[in-house]
């Protein structure tokens, strides 16, 4: 699928093209599907991806494996020293319940479609259209998947594009369009030249 959907938007947008030009394919940035993902996502949710993941690894060295029975088993102290703050402790406790009571099942979100799965998850306290949309694209690997509200790719997509300012969600909404059907390589080859010029100030 990435090959693929590289070659494509390489052809369909010059600008993209340039980027695996200079810096190369993007990652494919695959998790795992399930409870554990869509939990590491809720971490990081308006935050730097660096503290998400440093409050995910402090709650692995808590209780290991990351599942439901296991999550909820911590009281509200323990995940605060874990990096939890009060709300994405009641995210995190709401969409744990879901997944150790059935109403959610990994293998019933991996046979669903793209909307089936927004319904079905947004159902759930805490998890709105960017986390959906990042699970779709990370953990469930869609191909035409675009996260409204991402930072980073609006920060990107003003720089590649020399853009005045930083488009808004409606904007980036309409931009995407062009990368049909593959918005989430887009969203992938946009990610690899945000972190690849800042990690090289080039």
């Amino acid at each position: 699928m990435l090959v693929t959907g590289v070659r494509a938007l390489s052809v369909a947008d010059r600008d993209l093209a340039r980027v695996v030009k200079r810096y190369g394919p993007p990652p494919m940035w695959g998790r795992s599907p399930g409870f554990a993902t869509l939990l590491r996502i809720i971490l990081e949710q308006q935050v730097s991806l660096a503290s998400a993941d440093a409050a995910y690894r402090r709650l692995r060295a808590r209780i290991g494996r990351v599942t439901p029975r296991a999550f909820l088993a911590l009281d509200d102290r323990a995940l605060r020293k874990a990096g939890f703050s009060r709300q994405k402790t009641l995210y995190g406790r709401e969409l744990a319940r879901a997944f150790r009571d059935g109403r959610l099942k990994t293998r019933d979100l991996k046979q669903m479609t793209d909307l089936e799965i927004k319904s079905s998850l947004t159902q759930i306290k805490g998890i709105g259209e960017w986390t959906v949309n990042i699970y779709l694209l990370m953990g469930l690997r869609r191909p035409d998947v675009w996260p409204p509200g991402d930072l980073a790719l609006a920060k990107a997509t003003r720089e590649l594009k020399g853009l005045t300012d930083i488009p808004n969600n409606e904007e980036l909404a309409v931009m995407s369009e062009t990368w049909r059907p593959w918005r989430a390589v887009a969203a992938r080859i946009l990610w690899h030249y945000y972190l690849s010029v800042r990690r090289r100030g080039s």
